[in-house]
């Protein structure tokens, strides 16, 4: 009785990262109240600086009883329909907030810039704005699990992946960026656009300035778009630094092509680096007046509210906040991050390098019983339902490798992170000590029967 579209089954629902979030939600941990609950780890949410936003919202509350700086009410102003095109003074703030991100390297036109309701909500209209159905997108693997439902689900474009591999620690190699075009076009799929999240999710890494103006080339020669999704640009917490795609487009060599930036998009949001993905705050930055314009009209499907516009553009104009919370969140992160590195370490298990994001990205290779993806996600449900914690597997982030876990830090306190850790611990040497067991086992019978074997062979000599 639904449409095709309602009943399709590409949306992603039945991913592992899903399925983990549904087991969670059934028997969450509560370090009081469900002590041996399943701790979520497979959220990327950033609730480390949930105090500084708080002690700010503290000091302002006339901004959230909805007053200006005079005291006077503006419920009514903000009650009646806004033009979707968003409020100037938000849209002001925001693209200061985003260049002081990228160390004011490169400054944005707040007339670039499209409001959504969150980065999905944003990733999904510039696709409808780029792609027809059965286009398709290239898309760097290990890559966001949401993506299928965001940039495939309704626009019915097709995601190729990029393959990258461990070798050279899942970086974009020129090498897979052809082999994946020359498959699209194998498949007699149009390509419209490569599609990249930087700083990575999954990987927690950043790209580099060579790296963004190879893709940038490649882009030219193919003639196609450049997505660069960066809502995890305000989590860099280490070297190197976070380097935008828009930042390496002004070099004065890709310059000389001045139709460069207008195949160029970032996609924004304030989920990340803010830790509000409850506000549903995503925005669309292009150099293209027809991308921004087309964007713009499909922006009414999923605006962001008058009342959050107005609380942010007063918490983003405060720039001593904002400095200050930036500052202390890449501090936080950073420790964080490192506290979760050492305590995988302690338990033999070691993480890709990363300088970025709320997660790490977790080698459990070595657990596995078999180099297989069913294996993975035999070890997958062992943690899930035997150690009481949700991590995502790789096979759900289109990895093409088995045994990496995406593991997030930074939507827990650190006491919660500290029982998972010693889960972890525990898992690890009973799985070593079963290993031990059932070697042991396994070679007294070897042993045993070598035994027989030879004491056969003598009665039969004895015999003769």
């Amino acid at each position: 009785m639904l449409s095709s579209k309602a009943s399709s089954n590409c949306h992603g629902q039945d991913s592992l990262y899903f399925l983990g979030w549904q087991v969670y939600e059934k028997n969450p941990f509560h370090e009081v109240e469900n002590p041996t609950g399943i701790i979520q780890m497979g959220l990327a949410e950033n609730q480390l600086s949930f105090d500084l936003v708080e002690s700010w919202i503290r000091k302002n509350p006339d901004v959230m009883g909805l007053k200006n700086k005079d005291g006077e009410s503006v419920f009514r102003d903000l009650a009646l329909f806004q033009d979707y095109h968003g409020m100037p003074a938000f849209k002001n703030e925001l693209v200061e907030y985003m260049a002081k991100i990228r160390g004011n390297k490169v400054k944005f036109d707040p007339n670039n810039l499209v409001l959504a309701a969150g980065a999905t909500s944003a990733n999904e209209t510039l696709i409808f704005c780029l792609a027809d159905p059965g286009d398709a997108i290239l898309l760097p693997t290990p890559s966001y699990a949401g993506f299928d439902r965001d940039l495939k689900w309704r626009t019915g474009v097709e995601i190729v992946p990029i393959h990258c591999s461990s070798s050279n620690g899942f970086r974009i190699s020129m090498f897979a960026l052809e082999e994946a075009y020359e498959r699209a076009q194998k498949l007699n799929l149009k390509v419209k656009g490569v599609l990249i999240t930087n700083p990575s999710n999954p990987l927690g890494t950043t790209m580099t300035k060579d790296e963004l103006q190879s893709l940038i080339t490649f882009a030219i020669d193919k003639d196609i778009h450049l997505i660069s999704d960066e809502v995890f640009s305000g989590t860099v917490f280490d070297s190197p630094c976070f380097i935008s795609i828009m930042e390496a487009a002004m070099d004065s060599n890709l310059k000389r092509n001045i139709d460069v930036l207008s195949r160029i998009h970032i996609v924004y949001s304030l989920s990340k680096d803010l830790g509000l993905p409850g506000f549903r705050v995503g925005m669309i930055y292009s150099n293209n007046q027809t991308v921004v314009s087309a964007a713009t009209k499909m922006s009414s499907f999923g605006l962001v509210s008058s009342q959050t516009q107005y609380l942010l553009s007063y918490m983003l104009a405060n720039k001593k906040f904002t400095s200050n919370y930036m500052k202390r969140n890449q501090k936080r992160l950073k420790k964080r991050k490192e506290m979760l590195v050492s305590g995988l370490k302690k338990s033999g298990i070691n993480c890709l390098k990363s300088n970025a994001g709320l997660f790490c990205w977790v080698d459990m290779r070595h657990l596995l019983c078999s180099n297989t993806f069913e294996a993975e996600t035999d070890l997958w449900k062992k943690i899930l339902c035997e150690v009481g914690l949700n991590i995502s597997p790789g096979s759900s982030f289109h990895c093409s490798q088995p045994g990496w876990f995406r593991v997030c830090f930074a939507n827990m306190n650190q006491s919660t992170l500290q029982v998972a850790l010693r889960r972890i611990k525990d898992f690890v040497e009973r799985s070593s000590f079963n290993y031990q067991q059932n070697m042991g086992s396994l070679s007294r019978k070897l042993i045993s029967n070598w035994v027989r074997k030879l004491s056969s062979a003598d009665r039969e000599e004895q015999e003769r």
